[in-house]
């Protein structure tokens, strides 16, 4: 099978391969909901900084390469948006999936990346890769 990517796609894995910049996850996060536990509603998920990242990352003895930090972060909110309060309930588990998923023995480099990309696909959701460099 043949797949045809984009120009403007290419010329953004040209600068950053398959991983996030901070624009695209920023993008990314900023189209995530989770539901309110009080109110019912769906609501933006607040990621967390860089920094504070960083720091849950290093209390809990978790060590990724600098060049994921930003796909860390996108996993970082998706699970605040879908698996927080349910099969991970707190930090050290947060940073175990961050992890699991960036060092998965059989995976590939930019999993992350790619599988937001088929998510980005299933759900028509476009992104304007020149916005992004």
């Amino acid at each position: 099978m043949n797949f045809c990517i984009p120009e403007d796609l290419e010329q953004y894995m040209a600068y950053y391969g398959m991983h996030f910049n901070r624009k695209l996850c920023d993008f990314a996060i900023s189209r995530m909901r989770k539901k309110d536990k009080v109110s019912g509603k769906m609501v933006k998920v607040v990621p967390m900084t860089v920094s504070e990242l960083k720091s849950v990352l290093e209390e809990n003895k978790v060590e990724i390469d600098d060049s994921c930090i930003y796909d860390a972060m996108y996993l970082a909110a998706m699970v605040k948006a879908d698996y927080w309060g349910s099969s991970i309930e707190d930090d050290e588990h947060l940073t175990k999936y961050i992890k699991d998923v960036l060092g998965d023995e059989d995976g590939y480099d930019g999993l992350v990346f790619c599988r937001y990309i088929g998510d980005c696909n299933a759900t028509g959701t476009v992104i304007q890769w020149d916005l992004m460099l």
